[in-house]
C-alpha cells in the first residue's frame, strides 16, 4: 500500500491552521522540527490539562487529500494545513491502517501509527458546520473519525511534497485505530 505527500505543514505558534511549507525535517521522538506539537511529552493544550507527562502520541498529524474533495462536495473549503495537518497525503487509506503501521516516507523518514486525530469543537470554529462532516456515526451508531491519523517518529528525515509513502502493516493480529 503507497501514496504520495501533496504538502507539508508546521508552524511554531499555537493556531488551529498550519502554513504550507517547502519541507518539514522529523526527528526520531520528538515530531516536526520547530513546531508547537513536538516533543516527547504530550504538547496539545487539553492533553497538557490532563497530565503533561503523558507521552506524546501525536508527534505528527497526516490527513487525506480526499477528505478535501468529500466535504467539498458539501460546500466547504478546505486546503492542506487548514485542518492543523503536518503532511497531506493522496493515495493511502490513512483512516483503514492498524495501530503500529511504519510508514516510509521518503528517502529515510519513518513515522509509527498511533492513532486516529479525535476533531474538536475547533473545527466548527474553522468552517460552522465542519465538525459533523469529519466525525459522524455509521450505521450501528459507531462514532467515525475522518480528521486524519496521529503517529510518533521511529526515524527522522526531511519530507517533501512529492515523496512516496509506503505502509508496512504490523505482524500478527492488527489493532484498528481508536482515538489518541
Amino acid at each position: 500500500m503507497s501514496g504520495t505527500v501533496t504538502a507539508v505543514s508546521s508552524n511554531g505558534e499555537y493556531s488551529f491552521t498550519k502554513p504550507n511549507r517547502d519541507g518539514i525535517t522529523l526527528l526520531a521522538g520528538l515530531g516536526v522540527e520547530g513546531d508547537i506539537h513536538a516533543g516527547v511529552t504530550v504538547k496539545h493544550r487539553s492533553r497538557v490539562a490532563q497530565d503533561p507527562t503523558q507521552p506524546n502520541l501525536r508527534q505528527v498529524h497526516l490527513i487525506h487529500e480526499e477528505l478535501f474533495a468529500e466535504v467539498g462536495a458539501e460546500g466547504f473549503k478546505v486546503l492542506p494545513g487548514d485542518l492543523g495537518e503536518n503532511i497531506t497525503t493522496r493515495g493511502i487509506d490513512l483512516l483503514g491502517l492498524p495501530v503500529g503501521t511504519l510508514l516510509r516516507i521518503g528517502d529515510a523518514a519513518v513515522l509509527e501509527v498511533t492513532g486516529l486525530r479525535n476533531p474538536c469543537l475547533q473545527i466548527d470554529a474553522f468552517q460552522s458546520g465542519l465538525l459533523k462532516r469529519v466525525v459522524g456515526r455509521d450505521e450501528a451508531g459507531n462514532i467515525v473519525r475522518k480528521a486524519g491519523i496521529m503517529s510518533i517518529v521511529k526515524e527522522g528525515g526531511t519530507v517533501c511534497p512529492g515523496d512516496t509513502i509506503t505502509a508496512e502493516l504490523p505482524t500478527g493480529p492488527h489493532r484498528p485505530l481508536d482515538r489518541v
